[in-house]
């Protein structure tokens, strides 16, 4: 019959796989919208703007690059020969006309902020207007802040009150984020009515901070002892909160002793008059005559102080930086089993103000983890992680955490936080921050932040074949950095390309065992991509030497119907914490035993641990890491203190 399909053709239906996005962008900056699908026989594609009325002139293929002038919609309509089509998602080219001097040059489209709020000072019952603006390809989702707190109606460009209460008074911020980054505005003051106030005594100085500097670890995959779940998610989490206010974070998985001290005293080094400083540690621990000491991921069995890492000489360093406030965080136990180890002379502390410790649990006890919600989490970070963004004092914080960890019932009677603090001021982590008069020191702490956080540039490599693929990259933690790879365009002679990741040198994935994997690939759900390919490089403090990702293209040619391969290579240099060179505080002999026994070491990892406790119960999993004290131990060695000389203090 005329007009029929011959018998064998199986005609599917049109699917778009990706859609275009909205972009926000400078006037007269080159975009590209791109369209993929999938049907049967040769898909045609045609743009249109202003509300489908108006073919784009040669928009006629998947990819649509054009200057952009104006704000306009577009979408895209793809048919094919069999008379079907379908219309992609509409996108809008927001354009603003506004200054892009601080543009970089090869801005890749990560949030760029061009407008901050300004301060206001109104009345009451009158309207609150704060602006902001941003470009950014994918465009970047707004979400105000006040006082650290979400206003979770709050998502657009400008934030509008209509009729202000003094209720509203307080410090607002903005977060612009798209899947390449995330970005925050200046905070700004906002005043209703304060000036309205008659008093003879003038208003006490708002309390702020120079800067605000986070150190993060979190212990987990022990060579000589159980292994733990919950740092993961732990670290994670409370980064990104600390993130929202203000903090300059570096958060760090799986430590040996070296690399723990050598990452406190870059820390110790960012500290400075004036700056918060906060030290955050979930992993095994014990307490011992009045100190507390961090267990290692190289600690052996058993374990003497000498092995690990004293919590007091951190913050001991932390004050003579003259820091304006100093918080030590400690999810871990404080149960010693060691009890025929000698006890070290102990000298006290010199008094010193705006000092907090937060314990995750109170002496000769232990602190536990627990599946929550599908996933793991320490008890004492979970209530935390709920109050941190409060804007009151710290210890009023921790005061709601442990109320919360007291009513509990997994835990009723076998954990309890305990707080220590010489705060002689209400200060909090909400503060704001502060530069006036410390630019210099601001200038060189953000170069040494900067160091340990910046992510290799993505790039597009072109096959021989002409397919296209993307690499990119993205931070979980400052040593955990995963590579994407996605296919751009395909060649015209190519069909069922998959694309494969691999490092030169080769990076354990000590994440990848049952359990781990899907907490880890959780987080990467978190940042809205949807790469061919990802590839997870853990460890990247161990890297001595800069580091190559292949990327292999396997397809089959049209044509021959061959299956094919080609290979590309990309330097990404020292990633993230590598270029800190944390295996390279201890010079010594001893220094570089203990490192090449670890090294040793991580080759049995998967065999020789102990096995992970089972994740699927809610039962409380400890955090102890029972010493074995039966064997015979001579402590006649250990140094007075012996943690005197864990770090050198840098001045």
């Amino acid at each position: 019959m005329t007009g029929s399909f011959p018998k064998h053709t199986m005609i599917s239906e049109i699917v778009i796989v990706r859609h275009p996005v909205s972009v926000c962008v400078p006037v007269n900056h080159k975009v590209t919208l791109s369209v993929r699908a999938q049907g049967t026989g040769i898909l045609n594609y045609q743009w249109f703007t202003d509300g489908a009325k108006k073919e784009v002139p040669n928009g006629t293929l998947a990819d649509l690059t054009i200057r952009a002038q104006q704000t306009q919609l577009y979408v895209c309509r793809v048919n094919d020969q069999y008379y079907k089509c379908v219309f992609s998602n509409w996108v809008k080219v927001k354009v603003l006309d506004i200054d892009k001097s601080g543009l970089p040059i090869d801005w890749q489209g990560e949030p760029h902020i061009a407008t901050n709020p300004k301060p206001q000072k109104i009345q009451p019952g009158t309207k609150l207007v704060l602006q902001c603006a941003a470009f950014g390809v994918p465009a970047p989702s707004y979400q105000w802040y006040r006082n650290g707190q979400p206003l979770l109606d709050m998502k657009s460009g400008t934030l509008q009150i209509e009729r202000a209460t003094a209720e509203h008074s307080g410090t607002y911020l903005c977060s612009l984020s798209n899947t390449l980054g995330e970005r925050w505005t200046e905070p700004v003051d906002v005043d209703i009515a304060q000036s309205l106030v008659k008093s003879d005594q003038p208003p006490p100085a708002a309390l702020t901070a120079t800067d605000k500097v986070a150190l993060l670890i979190g212990n987990l995959n022990y060579s000589n002892h159980p292994a733990l779940m919950a740092p993961v998610m732990d670290v994670h989490e409370l980064g990104n909160l600390l993130r929202q206010l203000g903090f300059r974070v570096v958060s760090l998985l799986d430590l040996t002793r070296e690399e723990m001290l050598t990452a406190i005293e870059k820390f110790i080094h960012l500290l400075d008059k004036g700056v918060y400083g906060l030290f955050y540690y979930a992993g095994h621990g014990y307490e011992h005559a009045g100190r507390n000491y961090l267990v290692s991921v190289d600690a052996p069995q058993p374990y003497g102080t000498e092995n690990c890492v004293c919590v007091q000489r951190i913050m001991l360093s932390m004050q003579e930086r003259q820091t304006a406030l100093s918080v030590i965080l400690l999810d871990t136990c404080r149960k010693w089993y060691n009890q025929g180890s000698l006890l070290s002379a102990i000298k006290p502390l010199a008094p010193s103000g705006n000092t907090v410790y937060g314990y995750a649990t109170c002496e000769d006890a232990e602190a536990f983890e627990v599946q929550d919600g599908g996933k793991s989490t320490g008890i004492f970070t979970k209530y935390l992680n709920k109050h941190v963004l409060q804007a009151e004092k710290v210890t009023h914080v921790l005061e709601k955490v442990s109320e919360d960890l007291g009513r509990d019932p997994l835990i009723t009677g076998k954990q309890a936080v305990e707080i220590k603090h010489t705060l002689k001021e209400p200060r909090s982590l909400a503060d704001p921050v502060r530069t006036t008069g410390h630019t210099k020191e601001l200038h060189l702490r953000d170069a040494c932040w900067r160091q340990a956080n910046e992510l290799p540039r993505k790039k597009r490599l072109m096959f021989l074949c002409r397919v296209e693929v993307e690499v990119s990259f993205s931070a979980l933690y400052s040593n955990v950095l995963v590579a994407f790879a996605t296919v751009k365009t395909t060649g015209p002679h190519t069909q069922d390309c998959v694309v494969t990741l691999s490092s030169i040198p080769t990076m354990e994935d000590i994440f990848s065992r049952s359990g781990r994997s899907e907490e880890m690939d959780s987080l990467l759900l978190m940042n809205n991509v949807n790469p061919d390919c990802t590839l997870r490089l853990c460890a990247l403090q161990k890297l001595k030497e800069s580091m190559v990702i292949k990327v292999d293209l396997h397809y089959t040619h049209r044509d021959s119907k061959l299956r094919q391969t080609e290979s590309q290579q990309v330097d990404i240099g020292k990633p993230l914490v590598a270029s800190c060179k944390l295996y390279r505080r201890n010079h010594g002999a001893a220094g570089r035993t203990r490192e090449g026994a670890f090294a040793k070491s991580m080759g049995n990892i998967a065999s020789s641990n102990p096995p992970l406790h089972q994740t699927g119960s809610c039962r409380p999993f400890t955090r102890k890491a029972v010493c074995a004290a039966k064997i015979p131990v001579t402590w006649s060695n250990e140094p007075e203190e012996n943690d005197e000389n864990d770090f050198s203090c840098p001045h």
